[in-house]
């Protein structure tokens, strides 16, 4: 298997966090990493038991403590991830919503030859349990809308289970991403539109985290900037043709 990271932002995940790593680690995969990149929000001993599993050799703690919440985490852990020699990376959440059970899809579908996989609620075979219906509707109307302005045809536009080979990422300018919230999955769906996608069903489960008022109407307002800002993050993807 080419070489996996897993990328994974975490905070305050103490009482969940080494059920999480072992089962990562259980799954058939020698060369599957995982880089937990701990938020410095986080006050518990959460990257105390991350540390105790790099001398798997799989597991790697990344403390940043520039984070400027759960998306910077993620960029930067694509960073980390790549400068590493990643081959294909996993984005998913830490704080037990995704199941490690799941990670196989994604790694089927990437050695099937899709550049990006997204995990979907919505579609056959999908499902969600304990979130409250508010936060359905939102998540299931938020698709509908991004479809219908920005041209795409996902069953999930805002999913947080996702995988990429990285080049994809690569290719992208990871600073230029207008998204510092709920917006970001939409966004890193709309720049890769045009690569060759799939969605593949996933079992989300709900968290306590409550979604504020602000949360929308930025991500409303970030919806119809992202075709003005899609050069700046395909920047790069431009330069390396340029070179060739």
């Amino acid at each position: 298997m080419k070489k996996t990271i897993i990328v994974m932002p975490v905070a305050n995940e103490a009482a969940t966090m080494g059920s999480v790593i072992e089962r990562i680690l259980a799954l058939p995969y020698d060369n599957l990493h995982l880089y937990p990149v701990v938020d410095d929000y986080s006050k518990d001993n959460t990257a105390d038991i991350i540390r105790s599993y790099e001398h798997t050799g799989r597991v790697k703690c990344i403390y940043y403590k520039e984070s400027r919440g759960v998306i910077s985490c993620y960029l930067e852990g694509f960073r980390r991830a790549l400068a590493d020699g990643a081959e294909q990376i996993i984005e998913m959440d830490g704080g037990g919503s995704h199941s490690p059970d799941e990670i196989w899809q994604f790694i089927e579908k990437l050695d099937e030859g899709y550049d990006c996989v997204w995990g979907s609620r919505f579609t056959e075979g999908g499902s969600i349990s304990e979130q409250p219906l508010y936060r359905r509707m939102l998540s299931g109307g938020g698709t509908l809308l991004s479809n219908l302005v920005l041209g795409t045809k996902l069953k999930d536009m805002t999913s947080g289970f996702e995988a990429f080979k990285a080049e994809v990422l690569q290719n992208m300018d990871l600073d230029a991403f207008l998204s510092t919230g709920h917006m970001y999955q939409t966004e890193m769906r709309f720049y890769c539109r045009n690569y060759r996608t799939v969605e593949v069903p996933i079992h989300y489960t709900g968290s306590s985290s409550s979604l504020k008022l602000h949360s929308v109407t930025e991500a409303l307002s970030i919806l119809f900037k992202l075709k003005t800002n899609e050069n700046k993050v395909m920047k790069k993807k431009t330069e390396n043709k340029d070179e060739d």
